[in-house]
């Protein structure tokens, strides 16, 4: 496996760890909320701890992904606008007595989260496309983003659809992890070696001279 991948994919891990421990310290923020309690600005201060280290490794991540992997260019993207939209959600999140604006039980809000997240991890399908092992993966993992809006449904606030994209996309990197690790999937990277097809004029007239200098994707 490309070293910056792997590393990439590591962190991508870790960082979806950290913002599924957000969340459920936001739970518990919530449910023992007391503006005069230590415990209240301790677990406070923890979520702000996860937020932030796992918005810097999930942009680590993706740097060294991007980095690695050759196009993908509406992945890297989405995938860098989901770190963003994931980030000022969390703040706000967090902050939701300070922002007047924010509707931490909104329906609508919920379910906009949940379908763009489920559109960005929909998007990794691009790493190998056509393979079918890699193809279930997205689609449950999806799945689970897009049931993040049901949370609302049952008077949960937004941070469960952060919980369930957390989920989503650590089931999705490690799987990739996995598959790869396998070799039953070929991720394209820089530096790599490419397949050379040579055409001669018997390639129209039913025969193809290839020659192959690596691994094809």
């Amino acid at each position: 496996m490309h070293e910056r991948l792997n590393k990439g994919i590591f962190f991508g891990i870790i960082g979806n760890i950290l913002f599924i421990l957000f969340g459920l310290i936001c739970y518990l923020f919530y449910v023992s909320y007391d503006p005069e309690s230590i415990h209240s600005r301790v677990l406070e201060a923890l979520a702000y701890i996860a937020e932030v280290t796992g918005f810097v490794l999930l942009i680590y991540s993706s740097r060294l992904m991007f980095s690695a992997v050759r196009m993908r260019n509406l992945l890297k993207l989405g995938f860098s606008a989901y770190i963003v939209l994931e980030s000022v959600m969390m703040f706000l999140e967090i902050n939701t007595a300070r922002f007047s604006f924010y509707a931490p039980y909104s329906l609508a809000l919920a379910i906009v989260h949940s379908v763009l997240s489920a559109a960005v991890c929909f998007s990794f399908i691009q790493f190998d496309p056509d393979k079918p092992k890699l193809e279930a993966v997205v689609i449950v993992c999806t799945g689970i983003m897009l049931g993040g809006m049901f949370g609302n449904i049952m008077g949960i606030r937004v941070y469960f659809s952060i919980i369930s994209n957390a989920v989503g996309f650590l089931i999705l990197f490690s799987s990739i992890r996995y598959l790869i690790g396998r070799e039953e999937i070929e991720i394209d990277c820089h530096g790599d070696n490419a397949r050379v097809v040579e055409y001669s004029s018997s390639t129209f007239f039913g025969g193809t001279d290839e020659k192959d200098d690596g691994k094809s994707n």
